[in-house]
């Protein structure tokens, strides 16, 4: 393979690294707990925290140990979910696609 063939298979990779990234990020999950309720991207950032009346009383009240349990819970939560959701997706792509796999398997870390 010249060096040409190896810079346009590089520039189709890259095109296609891209692509994937733009379809992780359109992926969200949401994990709620306690009156928490969290909402990841497929790119692992915080998308919106939520929280509940009775909660931030809770918290009012100088229970802010249980709640910052919690809320260290949810998110957690939220990211194992957007996760495991995340490789499902990836995994029905590489499935569907087959042409892309090489990019997907990278950017999975396989």
């Amino acid at each position: 393979m010249g060096i040409f063939d190896q810079m346009k298979q590089a520039m189709q990779m890259r095109s296609e690294m891209k692509r994937i990234q733009a379809e992780v990020e359109k992926i969200t999950a949401n994990y709620a707990n306690g009156g928490i309720s969290v909402t990841v991207r497929g790119d692992l950032t915080v998308q919106s925290i939520k929280i509940a009346p009775e909660t931030w009383a809770e918290v009012q009240k100088g229970k802010t140990e249980r709640f910052e349990t919690m809320l260290l819970n949810v998110v957690n939560g939220a990211i194992k979910t957007v996760k495991k959701t995340t490789q499902e997706h990836m995994a029905q792509m590489m499935q569907a696609g087959g042409g892309g796999s090489g990019a997907l398997g990278a950017l999975m870390g396989k």
